[in-house]
């Protein structure tokens, strides 16, 4: 199988104007993925999907995952006045990163025995752009997942050919494995 480099290089030059990154990975398995933009999600699914030396023909998994906006710390270098002379010191800044959904897909080649590769989409925010492409009709498998990711994160999937409720009641009006999620009290009953 090609590198992840070399795959995110393949889509830049078959769909120019692609925004695509390599998202690095510090728990133990340490599996980078590849960061696909909206605009060109289905269109690089497809190039992943039908690309000779690639074919990864089938999604295994789909998965939601809940960014909450949070702050990081970081070393930053900057130049201050000591004593007179300008001297570059380091000093922590806080940054804040924006909160956001991802949609994660694991991709396999069962023509040509490769993978995974781990591709990934991303809301714009938390509350109301939560609209992401369906890779459905790349991979039928994705159907289902979906749908799960629909009902237990609140990612809306365009183009999906039956997107609704799979685990929760249709009246339900939360996404449970959202990192905010309050459950009612013992005794109450949410919508």
């Amino acid at each position: 199988m090609q590198t992840l480099e070399q795959i995110k290089d393949r889509i830049a030059a078959a769909l120019p104007g692609a925004r695509l990154a390599v998202i690095a990975n510090a728990s133990p398995a340490g599996q980078p993925s590849l960061l696909l933009d909206h605009e060109h999600a289905l269109e690089a699914a497809r190039f992943l999907r039908d690309a000779p030396e690639l074919r990864f023909d089938y999604a295994s998994n789909a998965t939601g995952v809940d960014w909450p906006e949070r702050t990081v710390k970081e070393r930053v270098k900057v130049k201050k006045m000591i004593d007179g002379v300008e001297k570059e010191t380091e000093e922590l800044a806080e940054r804040k990163i924006p909160g956001c959904l991802e949609a994660v897909y694991h991709l396999y080649s069962m023509e040509l025995g490769h993978g995974p590769l781990i591709i990934r989409l991303r809301t714009g925010n938390r509350t109301d752009r939560v609209t992401l492409p369906s890779l459905t009709p790349v991979w039928r498998s994705c159907e289902f997942q979906e749908r799960e990711i629909f009902d237990l994160f609140g990612i809306v999937f365009e183009g999906h050919p039956d997107l609704r409720r799979i685990l929760m009641w249709d009246g339900f009006e939360d996404h449970p494995m959202r990192k905010d999620y309050a459950p009612a009290a013992s005794g109450e009953a949410k919508a």
